[in-house]
């Protein structure tokens, strides 16, 4: 494996298209449940991982998820037009239909695209998120072939206060949200509201002349976003050993778009879920969730109704975590997931149901750290799956660790790829995968890096046919990579930087055998700078993607690009704040799909209230 790490940050220094990269400084006390489906630090995880908190969340003064995630170790996003346009992530070369994306537990997405509404997720609901590259269906069953990424509403405690904020920006962007929380160890609470609203630009430059290139319409206009959502939270420990705490979140957006067939959509996002855990000794912990996402789509062509569609995701979930010795655990457990659809589309096959069972052991001996899982996942349509994985660190040095894992996974085909009229095919089998990844790691007080290595061999891949005008199994993929993270203070300055690279080639016999997989540019990443000088804060993030290839043929290249972003802030009251941004100050011109365009420069003033606790 050659991955030219110096060659890459150098460029990421020096060149106008680089890979530029940016997380925050580590916290080595921070938690990280998503890696084991249990607390541990994210200074122990035997996997890739990473953890964006509300303070981070709120300094980035990000409008949307994508953005908040875009160029952080392992992605690599991808929009077809501006603010709540569909938008895709890639993480490690996986698509985005094979990466798991969970709401506090519970798992969202269509059943039918197979992939979240990403740009749909309100930032304004979102207290952590954490990320976890690398394959984890030996935990969470189908679909983390890639990686998974786990998005917490808040949990708010003490005593109950309100939160406020308003902002506008350009494009006619208008946000503002409020919200009250509070709580105590025996009972908490919280709720949030937030609106936002932008006029945004002109979504597809594409042409009748060009045989509908693109978009395949010609709409030269403005292509607005509306947002509308709100959660609520609460729990209650009936005592040392029992809590009970639930969670509903609801996020209704207004889409218009450039298209033939359809150019306005309505979308509704709702998860709710509930978790009851018994905790009656230190050796022993139960824990039993209930949860339901639903995902639902109304289209229309210039004001008149064109179609519906309707995904229903039900689940429910047993685990129980046993300490077996000291520094060591066994955890069990059982998953099932009942996928329903409904619309104005007919299907062949419009529900199916899998039952999960899985089981891992953690173990610390010294220096060395050991994680062994298994599972097997019972598909009502494609039978018994196992799937596992193997972990290894090694603590030497000054605070300097190695990890080496080894883990499988699948996905199983969605109902698009199997039936959507006159496209599915019904003989597609379950894409497998298997990866390696090899890393190390230092982190010390005050500063921290990490590089990790993998490759993942992706057998029978799903990819559409434009012979056939259908998705085929695709012989074999081979995602390769490398990433490297760094975060230091320094002089009062906070640096954070990631740069990422990965291979993503189609191994499969054929016309495309050895080309790149579409839209994964080579080198993706980022860097932050932020300083507080008193009440003041001021912040800059540079961005930047390689190029990258439209199509699978790779005949439709789209140059690289590299944006960068100024943010300040004004705390003129203990409880007040404003902040200021410019985004793409440089106003650099960019597509990462072809004929879809990216906003250029933009500004944007918000106003923040919450009370000192």
């Amino acid at each position: 494996m050659q991955y030219r790490i110096l060659t890459l940050a150098l460029a990421a220094a020096l060149a106008p298209l680089p890979a530029l990269a940016a997380p925050a400084a580590t916290d080595l006390d921070e938690v990280i449940v998503t890696a084991t489906r249990t607390k541990i630090a994210l200074a122990d995880s035997l996997v890739p991982a990473q953890v964006i908190d509300r303070a981070e969340i709120k300094r980035s003064q990000a409008v949307s998820l994508p953005e908040l995630l875009r160029g952080r170790a392992g992605i690599n996003l991808v929009n077809s037009g501006g603010p709540g346009k569909q938008s895709s992530l890639f993480m490690r070369g996986a698509g985005s239909n094979q990466i798991l994306v969970l709401i506090d537990g519970v798992r969202i997405g269509s059943a039918t695209a197979g992939l979240p509404a990403l740009q749909d997720i309100p930032v304004a609901q979102i207290d952590r998120i954490e990320i976890v590259r690398g394959p984890h269906s030996s935990l969470y069953g189908a679909d983390a072939i890639g990686g998974v990424i786990q998005i917490f509403t808040r949990r708010d405690s003490g005593p109950p206060r309100p939160r406020f904020h308003a902002g506008i920006g350009s494009h006619g962007l208008r946000e503002a949200g409020a919200g009250i929380g509070g709580g105590s160890e025996r009972a908490w609470f919280g709720a949030d509201v937030a609106h936002l609203r932008t006029d945004g630009i002109d979504a597809c430059r594409g042409t009748l002349a060009g045989f509908g290139a693109g978009c395949f319409a010609e709409e030269p206009d403005r292509d607005g976003y509306r947002n509308r959502s709100a959660s609520l939270r609460g729990g209650l420990a009936f005592s040392d050993a029992w809590t009970l705490d639930g969670v509903a979140l609801r996020s209704e957006g207004d889409n218009h778009f450039d298209g033939t067939w359809a150019n306005y959509s309505e979308t509704v996002q709702q998860v709710v879920g509930a978790k009851l855990r018994f905790e009656p000794s230190e050796t022993l912990t139960l824990q039993a969730g209930l949860g339901r996402s639903d995902d639902r789509t109304d289209d229309y062509l210039d004001g008149d109704f064109v179609a519906h569609l309707r995904t229903r995701r039900e689940q429910a979930s047993l685990q129980a975590d046993i300490a077996l010795a000291s520094e060591q655990v066994l955890s069990v457990g059982a998953d099932w997931l009942d996928d329903r659809i409904a619309g104005s589309t007919e299907y062949d096959l419009a529900s199916r149901d899998n039952l999960g069972v899985f089981a891992l052991w953690q173990g610390d001996f010294g220096a060395q750290q050991w994680q062994a899982s298994v599972r097997n996942d019972d598909n009502e349509q494609f039978g018994s799956h196992a799937t596992g994985s193997l972990a290894w660190g090694l603590a030497f040095g000054p605070n300097l660790r190695l990890t080496a894992s080894y883990a499988t996974g699948f996905r199983a085909p969605s109902f698009n790829d199997l039936y959507y009229p006159f496209s599915g095919n019904p003989e597609l089998d379950p894409e497998q995968s298997d990866n390696l990844n090899l890393g190390i790691a230092q982190a010390r007080a005050g500063w921290s890096w990490s590089l990790d290595l993998y490759q993942n061999r992706v057998d029978d891949l799903i990819n559409y046919d434009a012979t056939t005008f259908r998705p085929v199994n695709v012989d074999q993929a081979r995602l390769r990579g490398a990433e490297l993270t760094f975060a230091t203070a320094l002089a009062g300055w906070d640096l954070s930087a990631q740069l990422s690279h990965v291979d993503p080639r189609n191994r499969s016999e054929g016309a495309n055998h050895g080309r790149l997989l579409a839209r994964r540019a080579r080198n993706t990443g980022r860097i932050d700078l932020d300083r507080a000088f008193g009440a003041f804060r001021f912040g800059v993030t540079l961005n930047g993607a390689g190029h990258r290839f439209d199509d699978a043929a790779n005949t439709t290249r789209l140059g690289g690009h590299a944006t960068t972003d100024l943010r300040f802030e004004y705390a003129f009251h203990p409880e007040w704040t404003l902040q200021a941004r410019a985004s793409n100050v440089f106003d650099r011109t960019y597509e990462t799909i072809a004929w879809y365009n990216q906003p250029g420069r933009e500004y944007g003033l918000t106003l923040r209230y919450a009370p000192v606790r």
